[in-house]
């Protein structure tokens, strides 16, 4: 039930108002002066105030500017029986909510009033889910401290004091975003918006339309003008993801936007200057990308004024056991089970394992495990088949005997490199084998369809 104050220094009209709200289902308080309202604000949690605008002593204007003082976002509703411009004025300067003159019909004073209690939950609401969200992305909740993550909390605390454009790399799993939502809530940029936009997802005339917006008529289906990603974000951060797959067209006018902090909707003419920070991040080697003209060279080095490069969890084992137990705590309070244990034996299934859809998929495996575990710990058998790499390995060693490996390693590469050509050939040949049809490829190297993918993706074979 909303609760609202009533201050007006008629007794009988506190009567007639405290009668007509409480029938409309709202909590009613009274008060006679602005004294009196300002000490009952102290013991009460009001959703809305409405006061008269001339009282003696305290009058409507100056209890507004005192309620504002105390609570900013507590919407504020004026009546007066002497309505001039100069007065709605100042009582909208001074915050109000809205004006309304008496008398007033029933009917348009609670519409008013439920317009405000509106905005009052939706302002709510959004502190709610502010604070949620910093205490989600607060720089403490970054798991892991490995070397390589340490160096990254680093480069994070720094950074996010300053408005400098970041570049993100690293492979899809990585927690990429998690990294720029940590950037934007440890900023001053904070009380402003994040906005993400992935360019990967849409057609180059929408994502254009996405992001600079569009007028009326711009084209065939915009019926409205429309603010785009760059004037939502405004004050805040924009996020990038998937920047290598944008257009050489839409590279060029993000660029523009960057040099000169101003857009022009799709179909306008007019620039629109906006206060915006950009973070950008991709999987691709973009260094590569610019040296194959896929990229445009000015523009990687906007973005790339500090580059953040989040390496495979593969490479960080010393963090798994901490991921583990977060995204077992986590789940466990989702699902509203006891917080369960790991046994060492599913925790070794987890450090066999080569994780190619990185902290995603490590979250998206206990998340099961926590589902299916029947008891108070997680065992080997609560965890995926293929998360014990002996296992994979021997299937894979199974399926592929008959491919013949000897005389295709060229002479004088390192161990690594030798594995990684032959590991090459090897999905070469399984494709050549398959008629190219990845799944069926992939069964015949005992693999899953996504690693066969994110390897074709790594030799150049997509």
């Amino acid at each position: 039930m909303d609760t609202i104050l009533v201050v007006d220094d008629e007794k009988n009209y506190l009567l007639v108002m405290e009668t007509l709200l409480a029938e409309e289902g709202y909590e009613v308080l009274t008060a006679e002066s602005g004294e009196q309202a300002l000490r009952l604000m102290e013991d009460s949690d009001l959703d809305l105030v409405l006061t008269d605008m001339k009282m003696p002593r305290m009058d409507g204007i100056e209890l507004l500017s005192r309620i504002k003082e105390v609570q900013p976002h507590l919407p504020v509703i004026m009546m007066t029986a002497f309505a001039t411009v100069d007065k709605a004025v100042e009582a909208m300067k001074k915050g109000a909510f809205d004006y309304i003159t008496k008398p007033f019909e029933n009917e348009e004073l609670m519409l008013t009033i439920r317009k405000a209690l509106d905005m009052n939950r939706l302002v709510r609401e959004n502190r709610e889910l502010t604070k949620a969200l910093r205490e989600r992305y607060g720089f403490g909740n970054i798991i892991g401290k490995s070397k390589s993550m340490l160096n990254i909390y680093r480069v994070i605390e720094k950074v996010s004091e300053t408005r400098a454009n970041v570049l993100i790399t690293g492979e899809s799993g990585t927690g990429k975003e998690l990294i720029a939502r940590a950037i934007h809530f440890n900023s001053p940029r904070s009380k402003g918006p994040f906005v993400a936009v992935n360019c990967s997802a849409l057609a180059e005339t929408l994502l254009e339309s996405e992001l600079f917006g569009h007028e009326k008529g711009a084209f065939t289906g915009a019926h409205a003008t429309r603010k785009g990603r760059f004037e939502l974000s405004s004050g805040g951060t924009l996020f990038l993801d998937e920047i290598g797959e944008m257009s050489p067209n839409l590279q060029a006018k993000l660029l523009r936007v960057l040099q000169e902090r101003t857009i022009e909707r799709v179909g306008g003419s007019e620039t629109i200057a906006v206060d915006v920070r950009v973070i950008a991040a991709t999987n691709r080697d973009l260094k590569q990308e610019v040296t194959a003209g896929r990229f445009r060279d000015d523009l990687f080095y906007r973005l790339n004024v500090v580059h953040i490069h989040l390496p495979p969890l593969r490479d960080r084992p010393d963090d798994l056991p901490a991921l583990a137990a977060h995204f077992i705590k986590k789940f466990s309070q989702e699902n509203k089970r006891p917080d369960l244990k790991i046994s060492p034996a599913a925790l070794r299934r987890i450090y066999a394992y080569s994780w190619p859809g990185n902290v995603r998929e490590l979250e998206n495996a206990i998340e099961r495990a926590v589902i299916l575990c029947s008891g108070d710990t997680i065992e080997p058998e609560d965890l995926l088949e293929e998360y014990d790499r002996a296992d994979q390995e021997k299937a894979a060693a199974e399926q592929v005997a008959d491919l013949e490996v000897d005389g295709f390693i060229p002479v004088g590469l390192s161990l690594p490199q030798a594995v990684e050509a032959v590991e090459k050939k090897l999905i070469e040949r399984a494709l050549a084998r398959t008629d190219h049809v990845q799944a069926h490829a992939a069964e015949l190297l005992g693999i899953k369809k996504n690693v066969m993918q994110y390897k074709m993706k790594k030799y150049g074979l997509l």
